[in-house]
């Protein structure tokens, strides 16, 4: 079986929700899963689910990222660029070392979108996969680079969203 591109993008809740919910199918399916996210580091519901299915169930993760992309300065920018390519480099070594089924690329493109890899990057890793490996992406904005190359493209639009009325994200349905 060849391995498909896929693309979670879009405005709305729901892009890393779908991720998980192909990475429990596949797990269910006897499948090996490698799950990675980027700019997200804190303790979730689904990681700690994630985490219970080891050793089926790989999780690399970026750290040491403090606060929005918005309200970094130099320095902030500078190390959130380093540890995200560490991050992605760690994810292309690991990919290469074994025998995975899925890959899932949470928020890498919030990455490109910030100028921390670049599409070339991106798209030079996805040319170069094992060829069985199914990929997920998840993020705002995809670019369409990534969409042409792409074999799915899903758009999740936000119609209506609680923090409209000032509801913060609530553990356990946002986290």
């Amino acid at each position: 079986m060849n391995g498909l591109v896929h693309i979670y993008t879009g405005n709305g809740k729901g892009k890393t929700s779908a991720a998980i919910g192909l990475a429990i199918r596949a797990y269910g399916n006897g499948h090996k899963i490698l799950f990675s996210q980027f700019f997200k580091s804190t303790s979730t519901g689904e990681i700690n689910v994630l985490e219970n299915l080891r050793p089926n169930v790989v999780i690399i993760r970026t750290s040491e990222i403090k606060g929005f992309t918005w309200n970094m300065n130099e320095e902030q920018i500078s190390h959130a660029k380093k540890v995200v390519y560490e991050t992605f480099d760690s994810v292309k070594n690991q990919v290469s070392k074994d025998n995975y089924d899925v890959l899932i690329l949470d928020e890498i493109i919030g990455t490109l979108n910030n100028g921390f890899l670049s599409c070339e990057q991106v798209l030079d890793f996805l040319e170069n996969k094992p060829q069985h490996l199914e990929v997920v992406m998840t993020g705002r904005n995809a670019p369409q680079e990534l969409i042409d190359f792409s074999d799915y493209v899903s758009e999740i639009k936000e119609i209506k969203h609680p923090y409209q009325k000032g509801i913060h994200s609530r553990k356990g349905i946002e986290y």
